[in-house]
């Protein structure tokens, strides 16, 4: 079997390791904005501190114990496989390889939206040029391999988050109001209020389980995997809260947000300059986690191929960078294609896709437990088997919540989504089957 870090130059530590995380699953404040007006200021801030502690917390308490345990590339594919069988590691690995090709794309195409903020004509096919020249960039520092990324992911963190603090510095010495009031919003439905506002926030906290694709590029991942995971966590917590709160005691115009509005916040709390900063912020912000992205997801294709689940090429390793590459720039192509245009309606099917996965994983480690108890785990979650069914239970309610609380669109084409998993799972393998058969007939 292949392994695309035998001949990697050097592996990822815990600095940039964790940079990596962080610019996957956060970023950076931006995207939440709509909770405040659907929600409430009050509800929103709660569901920003309370959330973590039903979803991600729990999703990385999992991933902890099963990184530690099989530290492997394709992380949580591999681990469903390892808990439920071939058929349920190959949906797992499928709808989550799926899946970024629609989160992959929105990013190129909200990066080149932004940008025609400063340059007006940038619609049409100069808008495409656009995502298409970002998405091959990403693509050539991901092919490089995880320690240019993590340096990459850390410059652009860095230049991301100095404005964000800035931001709640200004805003928290201007406090004027309540930011708690209201707690929710007049005269909407209590499901709108509580549904809505809570897909939105297992959307904010998801990915947690994501970067453990790559735990064989990431130098003792055994200790650097929970480390990181116990950093980017509360990192991702102020991320959202500090901006969100600051803002509203700031300005207290909480019936006035809107998607993109932490840069107008910006820019009433402290002028102009600050408002262009966090504009330009907000659009690396959709490069570090196009960035991350890649990185996270072309080795679920690179896992699968190794286990002949998808076309062997897809297992090609770069000679020099030791990086899957095929599978890198084949996930790249597709990202490219899609961003040809606006596909911010198709993340309600990204978020039935990244559920799935979730509840799997999370599954996987109660399966392993009970199928592999003797199996080495150096993280154990805490509280023994109550802590283990409390990561189990709280994600499964959360995720049951939150997709029935999808809009139309995602009820519809969500279920279709899943469903084409096991049919090109069962196309596959009768193939695998024909093409056995007719080497066994012609013989060697």
């Amino acid at each position: 079997m292949s392994n695309p870090t035998s001949s990697a130059l050097r592996k990822a530590g815990l600095f940039y390791f964790v940079w990596v995380m962080f610019s996957y699953c956060t970023g950076g404040p931006f995207g939440l904005e709509d909770m405040v007006t659907t929600s409430g200021p009050g509800m929103t801030l709660i569901y920003l501190l309370v959330i973590p502690f039903f979803w991600c917390i729990p999703v990385s308490l999992v991933s902890a114990e099963l990184t530690t345990a099989m530290p492997v590339e394709g992380g949580f594919y591999r681990w469903v496989r390892a808990g439920f069988g071939d058929f349920w590691g190959f949906l797992a690995g499928w709808w989550n390889w799926s899946a970024s090709f629609l989160l992959g794309s929105v990013y190129a195409v909200q990066f080149a939206d932004y940008l025609g903020f400063y340059f007006p004509e940038l619609t049409g096919w100069r808008h495409w040029i656009v995502s298409l020249a970002i998405v091959a960039v990403i693509t050539y520092i991901n092919v490089r391999g995880i320690q240019l990324v993590g340096k990459f992911a850390t410059a652009l963190e860095l230049f991301i988050l100095l404005p964000v603090l800035v931001l709640v510095v200004i805003g928290l010495a201007k406090w004027h109001h309540n930011p708690f009031v209201p707690v929710v919003p007049p005269h909407q439905p209590t499901f709108k209020i509580l549904g809505v506002g809570l897909a939105i926030g297992l959307w904010l906290y998801s990915g947690y389980e994501q970067c453990s694709t790559v735990a064989e590029e990431v130098e003792n991942p055994r200790r650097t995997y929970p480390l990181a995971l116990a950093l980017v966590v509360p990192m991702s917590i102020a991320a959202y809260f500090l901006p969100t709160l600051a803002s509203l005691a700031a300005l207290g115009n909480w019936a006035s947000w809107h998607t993109g509005f932490f840069p107008t916040a910006a820019q009433l709390i402290a002028g102009p300059w600050l408002g262009a900063w966090m504009t330009l912020a907000a659009m690396i912000t959709q490069v570090a986690l196009l960035n991350g992205t890649i990185l996270a997801s072309t080795r679920m294709p690179f896992a699968m191929a190794e286990d002949g689940y998808l076309p062997h090429a897809l297992t090609g390793v770069h000679r020099r960078y030791g990086t899957p590459w095929t599978a890198i720039i084949t996930s790249a192509v597709i990202y490219a294609l899609l961003a040809i245009h606006s596909l911010l309606q198709l993340i309600a099917i990204y978020n039935w896709l990244r559920v799935a996965t979730t509840v799997m994983t999370v599954l996987a480690a109660w399966q392993l437990r009970r199928k592999k108890p003797e199996m080495l785990r150096p993280f154990v979650i805490p509280g023994g088997r109550t802590g283990l069914m409390y990561s189990v239970i709280a994600v499964i309610i959360m995720s049951a919540v939150a997709l029935l609380g999808s809009d139309r669109y995602g009820l519809i084409w969500g279920p279709v989504a899943l469903a084409a998993g096991p049919l090109v799972y069962f196309a596959w393998r009768r193939s695998r089957i024909q093409a056995d058969r007719k080497k066994l007939r012609n013989g060697p």
